[in-house]
C-alpha cells in the first residue's frame, strides 16, 4: 500500500491550447440563452480566468492518489480540528467533481473557526470517482456498482478508519448507498441530499399518493430534462468525441446543468462566479475525463436483470439497519417524500431546506454543514 502527496500542476502547453481553440471557437446561433452564455463564457475563459489561481485554491488542501482495488484513486484528505474528529467520506456527482466540496471541507474540519463547537469536527475524505478529474479511468464497464466497495478500502485498509460516516449527492448519493448495503458494520450513518434515481424504474405496487405525485413529476422532469441521460447512457463515446475537443462545447454542456438544477430562477450567475463554472470545466478539460465521467451512465443502461437481482438483495441486507439522514433543498431535481425514502433506508433524520438546489455543498454549504453536524452528533459514541 502506497499513498502518495499530490499537487495539481497543468503544462503550460495545455494552457496555451486550449487558449487557441478559444479563439478559434466557432459560436453557433442560437434560439435560446446558451448562446449568449456560450460567448460570455469564451470571452471571460480566454481573457480573464486564471487557472494559476484556481489550482493555486485547489492545492491548498492535502491532496492524495493511493492504489485502491487496481485503480489509482485521488482524493483530498483534510484533518478535523477537535477532540476527537469523525471520519466522513464526501461523494460527488455529474457533472461536478471533488470541487463540489471545496466551501463545505472547511466548515467540517474546523467547525469552531465557523460558529459551531469543536465537537463537531470530522476528518474529511473527499475522492474523485473513478474516471473523474486525477483519479484512474476504469478499463471495463461495470465499476459503478463496486465504487461502494472501493471506497471502503479506502478508508479502513487504506487510511486506517474502522468505522465512519459518508455522504453524497447525484452519483455520490448511489455510491453512499452502496457503502450502507455492502459495508454496514463499517458505516455509522449516511447522510443524501437525493434518493438514487433507479430506484424509480420499478413502481411499488403500493404506493402512497405522494409517492404516486413524485413518480410522475420524476417522469415529466425525464420527459423535458432528461435527454441528456439518455445520449449519455446509450452514445456515450460519440457525444464525449465532440467535448473532448471543444472547451466551450464541453463548458456549456456541463454549465446548463448548473444552471437548470440549481436555486438560481435561470440566472447561474447568482449561484456560482464565472471562476467556479470554469475551474470545473478545466478539471474535465486537462484530464480529459469527460468519456469516462460519462461511463456511470452507460452502466445502468446496460446493467442486466441480474445485475438488478443483486442489487435488490444488497437493499434487504444493508441500507435498512444503516442510521440516514436526508436534506430535501427546494430547487433539486427531485422532491422524495419521506414514505419513498424509508423504503430504502433507516431514517433517522429528515430536514427541509429553506433553500438551495441540486449542488448544495456549493450553493448552501453553511446549511449543509449545519445538517452534517446535527446528523451524525447522536451517531458519534457508536
Amino acid at each position: 500500500m502506497s499513498i502518495q502527496p499530490f499537487e495539481v500542476h497543468v503544462p503550460d502547453a495545455v494552457l496555451d491550447d486550449v487558449r487557441q481553440r478559444l479563439l478559434d471557437a466557432r459560436p453557433v446561433d442560437a434560439i435560446d440563452d446558451s448562446g449568449g452564455l456560450s460567448r460570455r463564457l469564451a470571452e471571460y475563459w480566454r481573457t480573464e480566468f486564471d487557472w494559476r489561481a484556481a489550482e493555486a485554491e485547489i492545492n491548498r488542501f492535502s491532496q492524495f492518489r493511493a492504489r485502491v482495488g487496481e485503480l489509482h484513486i485521488h482524493f483530498i484528505h483534510e484533518r478535523g480540528r477537535g477532540p476527537r474528529p469523525l471520519p466522513l467520506v464526501l461523494t460527488h456527482g455529474f457533472p461536478d467533481s471533488f470541487l463540489r466540496f471545496i466551501k463545505l471541507i472547511p466548515l467540517l474540519t474546523d467547525p469552531a473557526a465557523h460558529g459551531g463547537d469543536e465537537a463537531d469536527a470530522f476528518d474529511v475524505v473527499v475522492p474523485s470517482l473513478p474516471g473523474h478529474g486525477f483519479s484512474d479511468k476504469p478499463d471495463r464497464p461495470g465499476l459503478t456498482f463496486h465504487i461502494g466497495d472501493l471506497w471502503h478500502e479506502l478508508m479502513t485498509r487504506v487510511l486506517g478508519y474502522d468505522r465512519f460516516g459518508a455522504h453524497g449527492g447525484d452519483w455520490g448519493s448511489t455510491v453512499t448507498e452502496h457503502l450502507a448495503r455492502s459495508h454496514a458494520r463499517s458505516v455509522i450513518g449516511i447522510h443524501l441530499t437525493d434518493i438514487p434515481f433507479w430506484h424509480m424504474f420499478q413502481k411499488p405496487s403500493d404506493a402512497s399518493p405522494a409517492e404516486e405525485r413524485f413518480l410522475a413529476a420524476n417522469e415529466r422532469w425525464m420527459q423535458s430534462e432528461g435527454g441528456y441521460a439518455l445520449i449519455q447512457g446509450t452514445r456515450p463515446q460519440t457525444l464525449a468525441q465532440a467535448l473532448n475537443d471543444s472547451p466551450i462545447g464541453l463548458a456549456v454542456w456541463l454549465v446548463e446543468k448548473f444552471e437548470r438544477w440549481s436555486d438560481c430562477h435561470g440566472d447561474v450567475h447568482t449561484r456560482f462566479s464565472d471562476d467556479e463554472l470554469l475551474t470545473n470545466a478545466m478539471l474535465y478539460w486537462v484530464t480529459e475525463t469527460i468519456g469516462s465521467a460519462f461511463l456511470t451512465y452507460h452502466d445502468l443502461a446496460h446493467a442486466g436483470a441480474m445485475r438488478w437481482i443483486v442489487e435488490k438483495a444488497k437493499d434487504w441486507v444493508g441500507s435498512s439497519r444503516v442510521p440516514t439522514g436526508f436534506a430535501q433543498f427546494p430547487r433539486d431535481i427531485g422532491h422524495p417524500p419521506r414514505e419513498w425514502i424509508e423504503r430504502f433506508h433507516n431514517l433517522q433524520r429528515y430536514t427541509a431546506m429553506p433553500r438551495g438546489g441540486h449542488f448544495a455543498a456549493l450553493e448552501e454549504p453553511e446549511l449543509l454543514a449545519d445538517d452534517l453536524r446535527a446528523f451524525f452528533r447522536p451517531l458519534r459514541s457508536s
